[in-house]
């Protein structure tokens, strides 16, 4: 009875729920779902995670090629996410081309990582305008049930910090170049965004870490991201206002969270190196 209830009238259903001052699945408005991270899943990559946050799961590969720097920035790398969001995570997605959420997503993970500084594109550069490094990150959603930004960059910051890249020697004169596969260095990741993800229901309630189905029936949804214990940025794509007592209280609590994951990342990463 109570499947059928949710199903048919999950809005209603929610609503009745919250009044009681508890969400569908046990929690408190303020409490956020458990995270599991995995570094090392494809050994074929040059770097990957799998992240997990509730019943959202991210793996990320990352593979990293030889290329010709921009013009218009011709002394950096690249850094290419892209977010792939298939029928087997979720029935809301559909077969063929990437769906408006994940381009989306794709965009404000690719900000997120330019505007916190995590990655000096300038060191993937071997030689100005000729020899770069790009690294191609792929982050395929296995399982989705929001808060998809905070799985993504939890993912691919902690592949970012499994890279190593083989020593490339280059002559612009003669355009050889030769890798050196047995000298390997990692990546100077500077800084570990942690994005965090709020909702807000009828303009009043913030919920925490909000799954699928509390993102689709709120009127907003707000990403926080911190790095360094400080605030980073926040992104809020219109929707319903919140207060800023409200709004400084998330980043408040988005800056306790950051502290907790990034000891979850350490021990990840001392397990893997072991």
């Amino acid at each position: 009875m109570e499947e059928e209830f949710r199903s048919f009238q999950y809005f209603k259903y929610y609503k009745e729920h919250f009044s009681c001052g508890i969400r569908p699945d046990g929690r408190k408005f303020d409490k956020y779902r458990p995270v599991v991270l995995n570094v090392g899943s494809i050994e074929t990559a040059d770097g990957s995670a799998l992240a997990k946050v509730g019943d959202t799961i991210i793996m990320c590969g990352i593979k990293a090629e030889l290329c010709t720097p921009k013009p218009e920035n011709n002394k950096e790398g690249f850094l290419i996410p892209n977010i792939e969001l298939s029928p087997l995570c979720s029935p809301k997605f559909k077969p063929g081309p990437p769906s408006e959420e994940a381009q989306i997503a794709t965009q404000l993970i690719a900000d997120i990582v330019r505007s916190s500084q995590c990655l000096n594109l300038e060191e993937l550069c071997i030689f100005p305008e000729k020899l770069a490094w790009c690294l191609f990150a792929d982050l395929e959603c296995i399982s989705y049930d929001g808060a998809l930004v905070d799985a993504c960059l939890l993912a691919l910051t902690t592949a970012l910090k499994t890279v190593r890249l083989p020593t490339v020697d280059y002559d612009p004169a003669t355009n050889n170049k030769i890798v050196k596969e047995e000298e390997k260095k990692n990546l100077n990741i500077q800084s570990i965004p942690i994005c965090s993800t709020f909702s807000v229901f009828e303009e009043k309630l913030i919920l925490w870490d909000p799954t699928s189905e509390e993102e689709s029936i709120c009127s907003s949804i707000i990403n926080i991201v911190v790095k360094d214990e400080r605030l980073s940025s926040v992104h809020k794509p219109g929707g319903s206002p919140i207060s800023d007592d409200d709004l400084l209280d998330c980043i408040e609590k988005s800056k306790e969270r950051a502290g907790h994951i990034h000891k979850l990342i350490e021990e990840a990463l001392k397990l893997f190196k072991h």
